[in-house]
């Protein structure tokens, strides 16, 4: 009875984990993001006095504050999940991941509390001790990602703990839970990500703007803002991704092989773009093979050797075409991300002609910003489903740790419903607030 009430809730269990999941870390990142933006446009205005600079942190801030209480509520909804969903891994492990979720509630209540003096503060204090009171909401966001993001490092690393015989947790050290192998290159890898997302995002919806025709001096700066956050971060994701893939190669080595589509342990190993791996004769066809360059970029060796997924058992192979086209998908977006920042920061800076009336450009970064959550979001798939069959890697496995209560699929559908009413009432609100008439002297064309 227990394996049948495993088996029929294990699908919607991971069903909503994954929608809750999805839909959470978009508001995560803006809540990451979008604070340095808004410090920033204030922080102009402050130094030339510049009404457009602060009309722009002020109705960015209005904005925040709707996207904020979104990421609130579906925030909320996740920690219910882990106990509800998945009280194996809770009821076993809790005492190890209890420490970063108890900072990251330490942060976010610091992030909630300056944004609410940052939001009731406009001319209410000194122009300079009201930017001031922006940085703690930049910073507290940030942290508040990190210490989330240690949990799953750890989740995809797990160490900080003995169990004895009867699999008890035996010597738990919090710290060292958190900062295991895979938290540096993990926790930067988001972070970078978030400010990427949020800085197209912004650039996307202010191209759409100009190409609609509301090619304002307001518009125009906030398009510049956007596309140089998300630029820059496009060109440092990069390199972190890169140290990302060294660590993934070390600790979870049958990720790696999923992710490039890897069966056979060879060294030379090649780099293979496209293709669609085949779990029946496992090849991985239709993919261009570039020879060594898996070896180079894993290990900094094109003679080292790269485990393929055939010297691992098959009951722990991942999900391997899920896993390998999503990090198709990831790589190639990225890809294309630093050549538009590349385009970008080169049209701002030496392009010969007003670069706002560059309609190719501007439809490129009206793609854009779609085009970096997808990147994100196949991200994550690329780090959840490449762990399985494990929720903790080697330790525990997802299938052992889901919910044996009935009703499982009622709860999917009652929080599908939540998710629905908040993302229509978001939407709504941001269209109110994008209606409302900018002062004079800040629509200037």
């Amino acid at each position: 009875m227990m394996l049948l009430a495993d088996s029929a809730n294990l699908l919607p269990a991971r069903l909503q984990m994954a929608f809750t999941l999805g839909f959470h870390i978009i508001f995560a990142c803006i809540g990451m993001g979008l604070p340095i933006l808004i410090v920033l446009a204030e922080w102009l205005s402050l130094r030339n006095g510049d009404p457009v600079w602060r009309t722009l942190a002020k109705r960015w801030s209005k904005g925040f504050a709707v996207l904020f209480a979104v990421g609130a509520v579906s925030g909320t909804v996740l920690s219910f999940e882990l106990g509800l969903l998945w009280p194996e891994f809770m009821g076993k492990f809790g005492p190890v991941v209890g420490l970063p979720f108890t900072l990251e509630g330490f942060a976010f209540f610091t992030e909630g509390i300056f944004v609410g003096i940052y939001l009731y503060g406009w001319n209410r204090l000194a122009p300079f001790h009201h930017w001031l009171c922006g940085l703690p909401i930049a910073l507290a966001g940030t942290m508040s990602a990190w210490f989330v993001v240690t949990t799953n490092s750890f989740m995809n690393c797990p160490q900080g703990f003995q169990l004895d015989a009867d699999g008890k947790l035996l010597d738990v050290q919090p710290w060292t839970a958190m900062l295991n192998p895979a938290t540096g290159a993990q926790t930067t890898h988001m972070i970078v990500a978030a400010y990427m997302v949020t800085g197209f995002l912004v650039a996307s919806f202010y191209a759409w703007e100009i190409l609609r025709g509301r090619n304002g001096l307001y518009q125009r700066r906030a398009l510049t803002l956007g596309v140089l956050l998300g630029g820059f971060f496009a060109l440092v994701q990069g390199p972190v991704g890169h140290w990302a893939g060294h660590v993934v190669a070390v600790t979870q080595p049958i990720k790696l092989a999923a992710m490039e589509g890897q069966w056979e342990t060879e060294t030379y190993a090649p780099l293979r773009i496209g293709g669609i791996p085949d779990p029946e004769t496992k090849t991985t066809p239709y993919a261009i093979e570039i020879p060594g360059m898996l070896s180079v970029l894993a290990y900094d060796n094109p003679a080292a050797e790269v485990q393929g997924l055939n010297a691992f058992p098959e009951d722990l192979h991942p999900p391997t075409p899920i896993v390998h086209v999503a990090f198709q998908i990831m790589v190639g977006i990225g890809t294309l991300l630093i050549f538009i920042g590349l385009w970008s920061g080169y049209l701002l800076k030496w392009g010969k002609s007003a670069w706002h009336e560059r309609r190719w450009w501007l439809l490129t970064l009206l793609a854009s910003g779609p085009l970096t959550v997808l990147a994100m979001e196949a991200g994550w798939t690329v780090t959840e489903v490449g762990r399985q069959p494990w929720i903790v890697q080697g330790f525990l496995r997802t299938k052992d740790a889901v919910t044996q209560a009935p009703g499982v699929w009622f709860i999917f559908a009652v929080t599908m419903s939540i998710y629905l009413v908040l993302t229509v009432g978001c939407i709504s609100v941001l269209r109110i607030l994008a209606k409302q008439p900018m002062p004079e002297d800040a629509d200037v064309a």
